[in-house]
Parts: C-alpha cells; structure tokens; sequence
C-alpha cells in the first residue's frame, strides 16, 4: 500500500518539473529515526545554498524533528577549497560530538544521457558509500567554475548517511530525482523538498509514517 501511495504522489507531482527517477534504501534497514540531522545542501551560489536548507529546515521543525543548516554548522573554510579524506573524518567526528546522528546530503550532479547516468549509479550495489566518500568526490560543487554547463534537465541527488557513534556510518538512503528546465527556482525548490519528505515517509525514514506510530 505504501508503494502505490508513494507513485500516485509522484504522479500528482509530474505535473511540475520534479520526478523521481531511482530510488535505493539499505537493505538492512526497516525503519531508522534520527534524533539530529545535519542538512547540507551543496551549492555554489550561497544565497540558493541558504535557501534551500532554510526550507527543508522548515520541513524538519514542523515535524518537531531537531535539525541544523549546514551553514550554521560548516566553518566557510570547508567550502572554499578542497578538502583531504583526514580533514573530512575530523569534521564528521566533530559532528558526533555535536550530538548528530544523521546527514541528509543533496546536490546537483549534473546532466547526462539516461541510460549512462544510470549505469554509473550501479556502484550503491555495495552498499558502502559514505557522507566523507560522497562529499570527496562532488566538493568542487562549491568552487570550481566549471561544475556545471547549460542543463534543460538537472540530475539531483539527496542521501541519507547515519554517523551513529559505534554504529558503521554509512548510506540509509538515496533518491536520483530529475530537475527539468527549471524556470522558477522557488517553487523547484519547493517541490523537490516535498518529493524528499514523501519519499523518506513512506519509507520510515526519519519522517516515519504514521500508520506505524
């Protein structure tokens, strides 16, 4: 029952610019609540950056559910130039002693043919990545001028990393959602934190559905 109401929302949603077009939870996992989620949203432009961890924020507070903007956590340095694997393990580290339990990481991809983007996603098979593996390789989001060209269709990613202390850190979730000529960047914004929060529900993740409450 789950899954149908998850692809009629996403049905009801196809009528704007978002879809969700891979979708991959841990195995291993039924349902997983987090009592402190880090949102970081990887962007260059500062002020979308702000805007889009404000409003997922939103999201979070009025589900009575702690969270923190990246922004209001992350010293600038980090995302002014790259950074090593051990630099990113003391961060991590410093966000245990912070008390987080959970990292919702998004960004922007970039844009490629579907059946290529696809095949390169083939590697979440070993269930192994983490938030320091998947910010190492996409940090040049923040910086460098040539991340991205001209895209009609934006490949966005949003994942769920647990950082638990004695716990393995690792990926809870992931969603592969397509951003289309996007021509009004408040209301992209918009529907794609919507698509996440759904997704995660019907999933019992971090926003758990109520019918299990």
């Amino acid at each position: 029952m789950k899954k149908l109401v998850l692809v009629a929302i996403i049905l009801f949603m196809g009528c704007s610019s978002i879809s969700l077009v891979e979708n991959w939870k841990n195995p291993d996992i039924v349902l997983f609540n987090a009592n402190k989620v880090l949102l970081v949203g990887m962007a260059k432009n500062a002020e979308t950056r702000e805007y889009f961890e404000s409003e997922l924020l939103n999201e979070f507070e009025n589900r009575n559910i702690e969270a923190m903007r990246s922004i209001d956590v992350f010293d600038v340095a980090l995302t002014n130039s790259r950074k090593t694997e051990k630099e990113l393990d003391a961060v991590e580290q410093s966000l245990l002693d912070k008390d987080f339990d959970a990292i919702l990481l998004t960004k922007i991809t970039g844009s490629e043919d579907r059946e290529n983007f696809l095949k390169s996603i083939s590697r979440w098979d070993d269930h192994q990545s983490r938030f320091n593996d998947d910010y190492l390789e996409h940090q040049g989001i923040y910086y460098d001028e040539n991340y991205y060209e001209k895209f009609t269709v934006y490949h966005a990613e949003t994942t769920l990393y647990c950082i638990c202390e004695g716990k393995e850190r690792a990926m809870i979730w992931r969603g592969i959602i397509d951003i289309t000529d996007p021509k009004n960047i408040d209301k992209a914004i918009a529907d794609y934190i919507k698509l996440v929060v759904v997704a995660m529900e019907d999933q019992d993740l971090v926003f758990l559905n109520s019918l299990n409450e």
